[in-house]
């Protein structure tokens, strides 16, 4: 039993959708490891409009097992991982908070308090990453991401993290809509840092078809809105059209001077096919840009909370 517990308040954000199963047991390690470490914390569930008893298990172990407040954050519909968490942090009020993105918890409890000794050495963010293969989605998002974005720290598949009051507040500062947390994080200019583990099993592979999609749309709104790959690929399409037109012009030249007919049909054709197909492609581009900054600056509502349980004692 730690004698002299940390003073910092402290609040951990667990993201829960359909967890019946397992909310129950990652909850008790959290609250074992906090507990002991701190004096005063909290823990805020926030339930992505789960359609199992995720919600009933949360609300009995929290009358149940334990001594700090609990709040249980339930979104109107499912809003994905970003926008739920982002309401979760929104409710918290520690001066550090953690945030797991799932209730998986395939480290060893103690690496939650590595994680805040290693935040107190000067890091505003310290996340926790696991060695080991990755999906391979995932890691052709992060090469692309990283190749891509004029970013200092790089990113990678993150298990949990660590935030300071201080970057939650320059993170808000920013932007007042947070549409893919981690690249906010590694552009507020402050210190960040990631600790490797070794995972306790290999597989992490729990997400549901709605999870996946979200996380599929969040990967390509993060791509256009932190990175220069839509202007990348316009210009690259503007090149090839460029090319073309210069190539068919040659020929023209080349069919005309040698008195040849002009296969025109055929020829237009292709033109046309290939013109439409580049002027196409970047007007796609430039609309899903307009969506975005429409979205970001005019779109008033983050996210949608039904309703918010606090459980006391």
């Amino acid at each position: 039993m730690v004698k002299d517990k940390e003073k910092n308040f402290v609040s951990a954000v667990v993201y829960v959708h359909n967890r019946e199963n397992t909310i129950k047991a990652s909850l008790k390690q959290i609250n074992d490891v906090l507990n002991e470490h701190f004096l005063k914390y909290e823990i805020i569930c926030v339930n992505d409009a789960s359609y199992d008893d995720s919600a009933s298990v949360i609300k009995e172990f929290g009358e149940k097992y334990l001594d700090c407040p609990l709040s249980i954050v339930n979104m109107g519909f499912f809003q994905g991982v970003e926008m739920s968490m982002n309401a979760g942090v929104d409710l918290s009020i520690g001066d550090f908070v953690f945030e797991f993105d799932s209730d998986i918890i395939d480290f060893e409890p103690s690496l939650i308090m590595d994680i805040y000794y290693h935040s107190l050495k000067g890091y505003d963010i310290v996340s926790a990453t696991a060695d080991g293969k990755k999906r391979l989605s995932s890691s052709l998002f992060y090469k692309l991401f990283n190749k891509s974005a004029k970013t200092q720290y790089k990113l990678s598949t993150e298990s949990f993290r660590i935030l300071s009051r201080r970057a939650i507040n320059r993170v808000h500062a920013l932007s007042k809509t947070i549409p893919y947390r981690k690249a906010l994080y590694a552009n507020c200019g402050l210190k960040m840092d990631t600790v490797h583990y070794k995972p306790n099993n290999s597989s992490r592979s729990d997400r549901s078809n709605k999870q996946s999609d979200t996380r599929l749309e969040t990967a390509l709104d993060s791509l256009m809105l932190f990175t220069n790959i839509g202007y990348r690929a316009s210009m690259i399409l503007t090149i090839i059209m460029i090319l073309a037109t210069i190539g068919i012009g040659i020929y023209t030249i080349l069919v005309f001077a040698l008195g040849h007919p002009v296969p025109g049909f055929t020829t237009t054709m292709l033109v046309l096919t290939g013109s439409f197909f580049g002027v196409f492609a970047i007007l796609t581009i430039i609309i899903k840009y307009l969506s975005l900054l429409v979205n970001l600056i005019f779109k008033k509502q983050r996210y949608l909370v039904e309703s918010i349980e606090k459980i006391s004692k």
